[in-house]
């Protein structure tokens, strides 16, 4: 039990990529191929790739958490020591874990009421809550991610080792 935690945690989302990256350039394959060669194309191949595409990019969110690999200014990193680094990243994590919370909330109210409401998706015709869902869902994640963070920034710091910065893309 505990070897599958930590594969969950290690690859969870880059499954969960896989799939929903797989599903979208598949689906627009087809849909390339029946568009051009039978004249023909469904308006249910648009809203997989819609679909699959929202859900890539709020869990691609909470990856990004996960890896340091989200968008951030980093100049005075370079110049911070490793205490103030720590310290820096602490107070990152935290002013995004305030703004996630309150996604999360107002997300999660558009998923209710689209539920109250019964609203369907135009091609699929199923529930648009499965897809109004990837937001709080999204930041649900991103928010265990940034836990995460906080307790490893927060043990490091304590221990006196340096702060995980995430992998450079560029050196």
């Amino acid at each position: 039990m505990g070897r599958m935690l930590t594969a969950l945690n290690k690859n969870a989302e880059r499954w969960a990529l896989l799939v929903f990256y797989t599903m979208l350039v598949g689906t627009m394959f087809v849909e390339v191929l029946r568009r051009e060669l039978m004249s023909y194309s469904s308006i249910w191949g648009e809203e997989i790739v819609r679909y699959a595409f929202i859900y890539l990019a709020w869990i691609g969110a909470a990856a990004a958490v996960k890896e340091r690999g989200h968008i951030r200014i980093d100049v005075i990193m370079e110049y911070a020591g490793p205490r103030a680094k720590a310290l820096l990243y602490i107070f990152g994590d935290i002013v995004m874990a305030v703004i996630a919370v309150i996604a999360l909330y107002w997300s999660f109210e558009a998923v209710l009421v689209s539920a109250k409401f019964g609203s369907v998706t135009h091609g699929l015709r199923i529930s648009q809550v499965w897809f109004l869902s990837a937001v709080p869902v999204g930041f649900a994640l991103v928010l265990f991610r940034l836990a995460q963070s906080f307790l490893r920034d927060i043990t490091d710091l304590r221990n006196g080792r340096p702060v995980y910065e995430g992998d450079k893309l560029f050196d």
